[in-house]
């Protein structure tokens, strides 16, 4: 099953991939996810969830998804999920520019791998 990770931003999206045990980073969106979906032929789609008002934005985030694409939109919990991504890329020595551009995926691709890690117990 194709899987498609999310974490939604009010300002930038990261996205994920994953066609397997593993998830990696797509793009940081500043484009249709509709397109995505269709073009990569995902099959269900991960939206990481927060706490607070950001959290209740990302739940709203997700049914619409949901209702709006027709394939199924599952939550799962984001917590520090962008200062894991940072520290990760630090320690890979990824340039500071790649970083910041790349943050969102990143945390996108700890909160599908995280899913799929968990899916799997």
């Amino acid at each position: 099953m194709r899987l498609l990770g999310i974490d939604y931003g009010q300002k930038k999206i990261g996205l994920a991939i994953a066609d397997g045990p593993l998830a990696e980073p797509l793009k940081t969106l500043r484009e249709k996810i509709r397109e995505i979906v269709r073009t990569l032929k995902i099959e269900k789609i991960v939206v990481g969830i927060s706490e607070g008002e950001m959290g209740r934005e990302s739940k709203k985030f997700s049914l619409s998804l949901s209702r709006s694409l027709r394939i199924p939109v599952g939550t799962f919990d984001e917590t520090l999920t962008t200062v894991e991504a940072q520290r990760l890329s630090i320690e890979a020595k990824v340039k500071r520019k790649k970083r910041r551009e790349l943050e969102d995926a990143y945390s996108a691709t700890l909160i599908l791998q995280d899913y799929l890690d968990f899916k799997d117990k």
